[in-house]
This record gives structure tokens, sequence and C-alpha cells, in this order.
């Protein structure tokens, strides 16, 4: 048999090779990805059983003027070079202060009759972060978060604590009257009367709710902030996944921000927020993929209802929940607020 020298098999080989590398990366160099938008923010005002019956027509357009201004809020702190924080504080300053909301003014109440309130903040460039859980005299809660990322050593204060450092900082006070609403009140009475029920844990004067807002800046910067009432009739001081860095709230400018909504307990549990960069991270899947994994193919079996609201780095927003309907909206540079409310089997 004739053998021929292994250069002469090799080199025709290589060249061939390097000729379809180089073919391959031409045709990537024409289809490059589409550019992310110079900024953007998504914002959540809770997930769970919220469909066209339940809300009236007047009802349907005060969520929706809500949403599309809070977004206008975000959005013009982002185009005049705002930070990706600044933007999510201020989002969520506007969301507390909205009787129409489970945070700040129109919380829902505890057991005892009381509105106790979480919230936190993370800082994608260096994941930075602070947090307060069951305050009962700061009006902005979200505020009180960022204080603690900014002026302590810590990354979460609780109960009176939280309250004094807030007031020492200089963060705006308010009576607990100020957060009581007599619709939320009228829910809470409700839900107590049927506290014995076995059906009471789903009654919708039970539900849970919470907002959020995740944003990236002209300087790619990403940002996520989750504040919240937490759930009717808790007790015992307990704190949902709104608070916890990594289960309700992550933001890192290599991967993602997220701010999730739902029922806390499995979001802490399944690490949400965390879980969908994490699975960025390492596994080097689109945020789409990431958070389509976490909220339907892990909370779902396990009968957790919520979603999440999510930017990626380049500033594309992932919406996913798994209930009837999630209060959402985005916003980019360039663009209108855009206002979703119910899920996609009944368009919006």
């Amino acid at each position: 048999m004739r053998r021929f020298p292994r250069s002469r098999i090799l080199v025709p080989a290589v060249l061939a090779l390097s000729c379809l590398a180089a073919a391959c990366a031409e045709r990537r160099a024409e289809t490059p990805p589409p550019p992310g938008p110079a900024w953007s923010l998504a914002i959540h005002g809770g997930a769970g059983t919220i469909r066209r019956v339940d809300l009236d027509g007047q009802q349907e357009q005060d969520y929706r003027a809500a949403l599309a201004t809070a977004l206008q809020t975000g959005g013009d702190i982002l185009e005049a070079g705002g930070s990706s924080l600044d933007a999510v504080e201020a989002v969520i300053r506007f969301m507390e202060d909205s009787p129409l909301f489970n945070a700040g003014r129109g919380a829902v109440f505890t057991a005892e009759g009381a509105n106790e309130l979480d919230a936190s903040i993370m800082d994608g460039r260096d994941r930075d972060a602070g947090a307060v859980a069951g305050v009962r005299t700061v009006r902005h809660p979200i505020t009180a978060a960022r204080r603690v990322m900014d002026a302590s050593p810590h990354v979460m204060l609780s109960g009176a604590g939280a309250d004094a450092f807030a007031a020492a900082q200089g963060v705006e006070q308010a009576d607990p009257a100020w957060f009581r609403t007599e619709a939320r009140w009228q829910s809470h009475l409700r839900a107590k009367a049927r506290a014995d029920s076995t059906a009471a844990a789903d009654h919708p004067d039970r539900k849970h709710g919470t907002v959020g807002c995740v944003a990236r800046d002209r300087d790619g910067h990403l940002a996520a902030g989750t504040s919240t009432g937490g759930m009717t009739l808790k007790r015992w001081g307990r704190v949902g996944d709104a608070p916890i860095i990594g289960a309700g709230t992550w933001a890192d400018d290599r991967t993602c921000a997220v701010s999730a909504t739902g029922h806390g307990e499995y979001f802490i549990r399944n690490v949400v927020a965390y879980d969908i960069a994490a699975l960025m991270e390492y596994r080097g899947v689109s945020l789409q993929a990431a958070a389509d994994s976490v909220i339907h193919g892990k909370l779902t079996p396990q009968g957790a209802t919520g979603g999440v609201v999510a930017l990626d780095r380049d500033g594309r927003a992932v919406m996913v929940f798994n209930t009837e309907g999630m209060y959402r909206g985005s916003l980019t540079a360039g663009g209108a607020p855009q206002v979703s409310i119910y899920g996609p089997d009944l368009p919006d």
C-alpha cells in the first residue's frame, strides 16, 4: 500500500477547516445580534388571580394609568442620563404611594391589623444591596433599603431597628394610618372572617402582591428593587421573599436584573431571582429560557404561584408568570409605555 506523508494529508485538512472557520466567522459578522436599547426598564405590580371579570372598567383604567405613570417616572430619569438605581427607587416610591398596590399605602394587614412593610434594592455594578423587613413607620421602604445599602455596613435590617435606622438617616416617616386604605381594610375583615375556613388561604381577599422594578441605564448598569406589604393575615413577623437578596431581588451587570412577585416561601426556597441569573452564567442560556425554566419548570410543579420581570445585560425585557395575570409593563428609549394585566390566554 502506498503511504503518503502525514503532512500531505494534514495540510489540506487544516486549510479546509481554516476556510470553514473563516466563512462561519464572516457569516456571523454579517448578522450580528440586534443591539439593545440605550436604556430600558420593566415593572410589576403583583401577580395572582387577576381576571377581567374581577376588574370593572374604571379599575382597569386606574391600574393601567398607574403602571404607565410608574414607567414614565423611571423613563424620565434614564432619558436624562440618570442611574438605574435612581430610576428603580423613584419608580417604586411612586408605586408605594399608590393605594392600588400592596406596598406602602394600600398594603395588606397582618393578623393583628397592622401594616408591616418589606423592601430591597440591588446594584448590578458590584452586587451591593440593602433591605428592610417589617418596618411600620417608613413612608418609602425602598428608600430605607437604599440607605441600608449606601450608609451602613449591613445588607438587611428588620423591625423596630430598621425603623429607627431610617429615621436617623432622615428617611421620611409616616404615621401608621397613612398606609391604611378602606378597601384594603375591608378585604382584611373578610379574610379574617374566613380564617377558619379551609378555603381561606385561596380566597382573593388573602392574595399576596408586590411591586418591583428592574432598569438598565445608558452606561449599561443594571439595578433591581422590590417592595411589598406581604401576605394578608401574616403573623409572628413573617417575612417573604421581597427583602431577601437572591430570592425576590437580584442584579448583576454580567447577567440580568430580576424582581419577583408571588408566594414568598417558595421563592425563598428556590432562590428564584439568583437561580435565573445562575442559569445564564453557568449554562449560558438566554434570560427567557432561564426565567421559563425557573417559573414553569421548578415553581409550577411545586404548586407555587408568581412571576418575575427581568432585564438581560443588553436591556431586553422578559416577563414570565404562571398565574392568571400579572400587573406589568416595560419602557425603552424612544418608545412608549407598554402595559399589560392579563395572561396570554386573555389578551390585553
